[in-house]
Formats: C-alpha cells, structure tokens, sequence
C-alpha cells in the first residue's frame, strides 16, 4: 500500500493576527519538510484564529484574510515548502449568496484551503455551524455545500471542519468516495473530562468511514475560552496511532500506509447528503518508500492537573495577547486568592505576580500572616497598605453600617488595586470562584474588580481540591508547596465584620456545590433539583440567590472555562424577568 507522511500541527494562534499566524505556518510547514512530512494539516481558522466573533463579518476582514491566504501558499512555495500539502483554516466568502433575513453579513465562511506548489487548490467551507452552548457560529459564517476529496501521493484525502465531524455525512461521504483518510481541523474548547468525549467520537466516525481520522486542534487562551491540542489518528479499528500532548504546541507526525486511490474518478457533480463531493488530484504517484518513524502517543494527564493547566493556560495567554506583561490582585490570605497567586505565579513566574493585602480592623493575624507566607514561599511580591485609615476618612462623612459599611472596604480595596495597576502596568485580577459568583456573594466594585478572573469557572469545592492537588504536585517533585497549609484549612471568611464566617450567609459548599451543579451546569428546574434528594428549602433558596445575582455576573471580569457550562459565553439569561421556578 502506498505511504504517506502526516503532520498535525497543534498550534496556538492569536485572534487577528493574520501575519503572526502565517508565521507559525510556514516555521511548521519547514520543520515538516525537515522531517520528510507529505502533507501537514492546521487547526480551524488558523489565519484569523478562533472564535472571531462578529469580526467575521467585517468586510474588511474577509479581505485581509483570503489574500493572507493566497500570500501564504505562495510563501511555501518560496521558501521551500511548495511539495509540501498543507491544509490551512482561513476567514473566506461564499460566491453568489444574495444578502437577507439569516444571511451574515458579507456572506463569511469558515474554511480551508489545500496549499501546494504556491497556489490554493482545493476549498471547502464548514457545513455544521457549532450553535450551541460556547458557539454561536449560526451568527456569524454560511454554511459551505461541498466535501472535498484531495487524492496525496496516490491517496484519497476527505476533509471535515470540526462541527462537522459531531454530524452524520462526511464519514459516510468519505467512505462512499473510497478516501483513505479523513483530516479534521478543529477550534475545539477545552472543558473537564472532553478528552474521553473526543477519543470516542474520532474513533467512531473512523469506523463509519472505513478509513484512517486525522484530528488536529488550536492550543491556547482565547478571552473565555482555552483549547487544549489533544490531537489524535486513530484507525478504523479505534486503535490510537498518535496522540499529541494537552496545552502544548507540537507537531504530530505519524506514517500511514493507506489504500491506494480508486482509478476511476466518479463525476465531481455526485452528490451526498445534500453535499456535493468534489475530488481533485495533487499528486497521484505514490511517495517513495520510506522507514517509518516511532509513534508518539502522550499519556493523558490526571483531572486536577489537566484543570489546573487550563487556569494557567487562559490567563497567560490573556495577560501576553492584550500586551501586558504582570499581575496584580488583592491577596487576603483566604483560599481563593491563595489559589489565584499559585496560578498567577506558574503562568507567569513569580517576577511578574503582585500581590496587595490591605487589611481592615476586622483582618485576623492569621491571614496576614498566610499571605506573607506564600508570597515567601512563591517569591512573589506582596505589598500591604492597610485600609482603616481610608476607611475612617469615608465613615466621617458617609456613617454607613451594616452591609454597606462592609462592602465600603470591599470597595477601597478595589480602588488601591486599580490606582496600582494604572501606575505600574499590571493588569489587576479578580479572585472570587464560581459558587461565589452564582451566589452573588461578591461586592461589586470591590472584590468584583479587575480584568480577568482565573477562577471565575471553578466552584469552591474544587478550589480546595486544587489547592491540595497543587501542593502535592509541588511536594512530588521536591519542591515547596505553594500554598500554606492553614489557607486549606481555615473557615472560609470575607472578613468585613467581626467573626464573619461564609456559612453566615450560605449553605455548606458541598452542599450548595451540589445543588448548583443541577441548578446551572445542568439546567434542571427545581422540582427535578429536589427529585434528587435535596430539601425544598436549600433549594428554594439557592435559586433565589443564583437569579438575583445575574446583574453582577454581568459585570464580573471574564475567566477561563473550564466546566461544561460557565457564566459568559454558555449561560444567558435575562437579567430582568419575572420566572420563579416553582417548588
């Protein structure tokens, strides 16, 4: 059987950075060639990284984006990658589409062009527009008509754009066409436990299409989202042939040898579940043969690290890609912020975290004396400026008590951290957690502040679970563990008013984790909630608070996702309505 080489190229392009990600494809595309690649595939929307969102329909754009396009193929040509075939996710437009009611702007595609010998010879927009939870791609792009066969080295090539591999029809095409192989360039986000997902879904339509699948995805933060790689070939039979690490860039190569292609081309009109398939010949002799090379294939890491490498990922990449270079947040001593700095300080090293303690009256030794000692233990810089001299200044003219007086040193807090950060640069961060945002236990303008919360995804259970996870990572490799002990196991407290505890104002973690997960993860309405064995009163009232926090979620920063379905880009309600889910 002829053989061909493979290359899937896991890579992290920047959103709108069509010369930076060109770059990245051509320095790919030469460290194939050195390894004797045939054909090398790219993520979805390479070009203009992904998701672009309304840009998509910028006219503007499109422009840019299908000239970079054009400029790149003969690019690799010039520099020595033309016998290279290179596929290549790119903004495009779709021909002759009449403007109207469901039609996007300037009619945008997602596409991707085969690149070789210094042209685009083969085209194919998306099919499935991704329209659910985080993708709103209906919005945005038209759908494209046509599944591609490109026949490499004697062998038939399909090709499917990410959304379409989760629907019937390119595998079934792919195997009514006799392709030998399906490649799958892909924008998938990251989120807890969708490695399993991926595996069995690639194995499947492996199996559907009788044929060799090829799955290639972005790496890197983008704002909300974060992808992991997790690129994977599989064949037919489910076995694995090559597997690329999670949240690194790499270049997967692995070696088929594929069923030569059919003789006979059937008529480029055929058509198949509403798709036309049209084949097209690059190269129809086999490639010489060659020695094979070992096969690559990473391990899966655990859950807490994997989690864990998509905190750091999201907030590194958006701390770099909006051109700042540190942090800064308030660090209380309290469990979140502790987490927030042992985050901040693996994403960006320990030079570049900033931390702020500003205790009040009601601020323990014990937490001072935590914050400190991480800020030992990492390295990070912590500064304290107490706050009880601002405070009294307020109280002289305001005389507030109770809530407002506890939300006033929630709110001079915020005021220090962003005076700092407009003085030195740093890009401030807000370190409250999920069940604290679905809660609405948060004081917005105060602890709510900043530009990016790395935790804003991770509910309180699984912060104490990751902090644990953290110090015994570090522990196993000889190291001091980042976050002091007494940060674990102290009482959860906002520290706004003499021996305040979080259980004041709400239920267990645990339990209020639970009911949350049903509640938001799951969208269940309170008589399923309860139909799983929590008491109507819980219920009742951590519904009540979830729907009258929706403005402050709102205004809260964004954070990676991490969980099937966070605050921002998947869940949206209203903030004014009036459903009351019924006990």
């Amino acid at each position: 059987m002829p053989q061909i080489r493979l290359a899937l190229a896991q890579v992290n392009a920047t959103v709108g950075d069509l010369a930076g990600n060109a770059d990245i494809v051509v320095e790919r595309c030469k460290e194939a060639v050195a390894q004797g690649v045939h054909l090398v595939v790219f993520p979805e929307m390479m070009l203009t990284g992904y998701p672009i969102e309304d840009l998509a329909m910028r006219a503007s754009l499109i422009r840019a984006s299908r000239a970079a396009a054009e400029a790149l193929a003969v690019r690799l040509q010039d520099e020595g990658c033309g016998d290279l075939a290179v596929v290549v996710g790119f903004l495009d437009q779709a021909e002759g589409v009449t403007e109207g009611l469901g039609i996007p702007k300037n009619a945008p595609t997602n596409s991707v062009g085969v690149m070789h010998g210094g042209r685009i010879v083969a085209r194919q927009a998306k099919h499935h527009l991704w329209n659910y939870g985080v993708g709103d791609e209906i919005r945005n792009f038209v759908p494209g008509d046509t599944i591609n066969i490109v026949q490499i080295g004697g062998i038939d090539v399909a090709l499917a754009i990410c959304e379409d591999l989760w629907r019937d029809g390119p595998s079934a095409a792919a195997k009514a066409a006799d392709a030998a192989l399906l490649v799958v360039p892909n924008g998938s986000p990251y989120e807890a436990d969708k490695d399993d997902v991926r595996l069995e879904l690639c194995a499947r339509r492996a199996a559907e299409g009788d044929c060799v699948l090829a799955y290639v995805n972005l790496v890197g933060g983008q704002d909300e989202l974060v992808f992991d790689g997790d690129s994977i070939v599989v064949d037919a039979a489910g076995s694995v042939l090559g597997r690329s690490g999670q949240f690194q860039s790499e270049l997967l190569v692995v070696d088929l040898d594929l069923p030569a292609a059919t003789p006979t081309m059937p008529d480029v009109n055929e058509r198949f579940g509403g798709l036309a398939i049209k084949r097209t010949i690059v190269t129809s002799e086999p490639f010489a043969a060659y020695e094979p090379l070992p096969t690559i294939h990473h391990e899966r890491i655990s859950r807490h690290e994997e989690i864990w490498t998509a905190l750091v990922t999201g907030l590194r990449d958006y701390v770099h890609k909006n051109g700042f270079a540190s942090v800064l947040f308030g660090m209380s001593g309290g469990i979140d912020s502790t987490l927030v700095a042992a985050i901040a300080v693996d994403a960006l090293g320990p030079e570049n975290v900033f931390g702020v303690s500003n205790p009040s009256a009601w601020s323990t030794d014990h937490s001072k004396s935590d914050a400190a000692e991480q800020a030992q233990r990492t390295g990070l810089s912590l500064d304290t400026i107490p706050i009880a001299p601002m405070f009294d200044a307020y109280q002289e003219s305001l005389h507030l008590d109770g809530l407002a007086e506890e939300n006033l040193q929630a709110r001079i807090r915020a005021v220090i951290w962003m005076g700092l950060s407009n003085q030195h640069g740093h890009l401030v961060l807000a370190c409250g957690n999920k069940s604290e945002l679905a809660t609405g236990y948060s004081t917005i303008y105060g602890d709510a502040v900043g530009a990016y919360a790395p935790i804003k995804d991770v509910p309180k259970t699984l912060v104490w679970e990751l902090a644990r996870w953290r110090n015994q990572a570090a522990t196993d490799r000889g190291e001091v563990p980042p976050i002091p002990e007494g940060t674990i196991t102290k009482e959860p407290s906002a520290e706004l008013r003499p021996g305040q505890l979080d259980s004041d104002s709400l239920p267990p973690y645990d339990l209020l984790d639970a009911v949350l997960d049903a509640y938001v993860e799951r969208d269940l309405g309170s008589a399923a909630v309860i139909a799983e064995g929590f008491e109507p009163a819980l219920v009742e009232r951590v519904i009540m608070l979830v729907d009258r926090a929706e403005y402050k979620r709102r205004q809260y920063p964004p954070g990676p996702k991490v969980s099937r379905r966070n605050f921002g880009r998947d869940r949206r309600v209203p903030i004014t309505h009036r459903w009351r889910e019924k006990l």
